[in-house]
């Protein structure tokens, strides 16, 4: 299956539409839109997961590189994940740096 991300950022919050397999292979092009919205002075990522369909480790170091890139005090919410990727995420113990949102 095919990745893109796709940014979009309105009133200084940054939203990044994810489609397809986040994993070694596509997690350098998620990279790149996350350090445009950091370029971009956004006081929040909202990332949009609800047609991401796999999240593999390197999909979750990605999410670490995006809490490192964005800041601490910028909140990241991870919005309408599929269960096996929200799932994922919660073993990794990384939902108590970012927000898991329902859609």
């Amino acid at each position: 299956m095919t990745f893109d991300a796709r940014l979009r950022i309105n009133d200084r919050v940054a939203t990044i539409e994810l489609k397809g397999e986040l994993d070694a292979g596509t997690a350098p092009r998620f990279h790149e839109t996350i350090t445009d919205a950091a370029r971009a002075g956004s006081v929040e990522l909202v990332i949009r997961a609800e047609q991401l369909t796999y999240l593999s480790s390197a999909g979750l170091r990605s999410l670490v590189f995006a809490r490192q890139h964005m800041g601490d005090g910028i909140r990241i919410a991870v919005v309408g994940a599929a269960d096996s990727v929200a799932r994922t995420i919660r073993l990794a113990g990384f939902d108590h740096s970012i927000d898991l949102v329902d859609a």
